[in-house]
Order: structure tokens, then C-alpha cells, then sequence
């Protein structure tokens, strides 16, 4: 932020920054004092749990946000095999059955949360190196229209958001039903 005739200007990277820190500093309280009964609980058979919602944000936000700068993935940096997810590697959850869901047994939050920092990492990194950049620049040429730099960060802060919501929701259920 800058001031600039006595107001604060602000760009958009710092908007999308604001916006990834409130999904990576809910993560990590989200998980906070859950067993891993908790974890694992889903609300009905068709239902995602707690511990595969936070891979999923965590993967989703690796996925797509290394490729902008140049930056590995994460989960190829060691923790696919401390996950051992019974997954293809490249999965991140995006078009996954409820019965892959439940193949997801990861139950340490420790682990889940290793992961959420590392991943944290790579969001400053990326959105460091996306400062001063433009942002209108096409970045996937796969969809129609194509997906440009800003367009990307958007989406996966709310994708982020949005699951992040979910686990708090089924957090509620979980630690209310008992």
C-alpha cells in the first residue's frame, strides 16, 4: 500500500494477498482440537471429511499457483509420500467419488498442517513474484476465454474460501453431534 494525495492506494496484489492470508490463517485454527475420529467424520456417506477438505485446499492451491511463477509444486518436495494417498500423483481432489474420500485416512494434523505451511510459503512466494507483473497476462490457453494471471488468483482464493467454509461447517456438525 501506498499513499498517495493523502489516501492509501492499494493494487491488487495486495487484495489477493489479503485474501489468501484470511484462508491460510483459518486453516490451521480450523483443525485446532480435533481428534481423529473428528477428522475423519463425514456428515453422510456422500460427504467430504475435515482432514480430506485440508488436502484439498492445500493441493488446489499448489496445483495452480506454482505454475505462475515457475515454482515447483509442493507435494512433489516430499509430501506425497508422506501422505502415501492411494492417488495417482497429479490428484488434488478435483473430481474425486465419495469413495476416493473415504480411501483418504490421513488423520494427523500435524501432518495436514506441515503441509498448509509449506503451501503457505509457496502462496507468499508466488504472490511476491506476481507483484509489479501484469496480471491481465494469459496464463492457461485451455479454457475459453483463456485464463490470465489475475483471473487464476481469484478463482483459487475462492475455491479456497469456499472449502475452507466447508470444513468449518462439518467442524460444527462433528463437535456438536457428540
Amino acid at each position: 500500500m501506498t499513499a498517495h494525495n493523502g489516501f492509501m492506494s492499494i493494487d491488487a496484489i495486495d487484495i489477493i494477498t489479503d485474501a489468501f492470508e484470511r484462508v491460510l490463517e483459518g486453516l490451521p485454527t480450523a483443525l485446532q482440537g480435533l481428534d481423529r475420529d473428528q477428522l475423519l467424520w463425514r456428515p453422510g456417506p456422500q460427504a467430504n471429511h475435515i482432514a480430506w477438505l485440508s488436502w484439498h485446499i492445500d493441493r488446489c492451491i499448489d496445483t495452480q499457483l506454482a505454475p505462475l511463477d515457475g515454482h515447483q509444486q509442493v507435494w512433489s518436495q516430499g509430501w506425497r509420500e508422506r501422505f502415501a494417498l492411494p492417488y495417482p500423483p497429479e490428484a488434488m481432489g478435483y473430481g474425486q467419488s465419495p469413495a476416493d474420500v473415504g480411501d483418504f485416512t490421513v488423520s494427523d494434523p500435524e501432518l495436514l498442517i506441515g503441509y498448509h505451511r509449506s503451501v503457505s510459503a509457496l502462496v507468499h512466494e508466488v504472490l511476491n513474484a506476481e507483484r509489479g507483473k501484469d496480471l491481465a497476462r494469459v496464463v492457461d490457453e485451455r479454457w475459453d476465454p483463456p485464463v490470465t494471471a489475475a483471473v487464476r488468483l481469484v478463482s483459487v482464493v475462492d475455491d479456497a474460501s469456499q472449502h475452507l467454509g466447508q470444513l468449518a461447517y462439518v467442524k460444527g456438525l462433528v463437535t456438536t453431534a457428540r
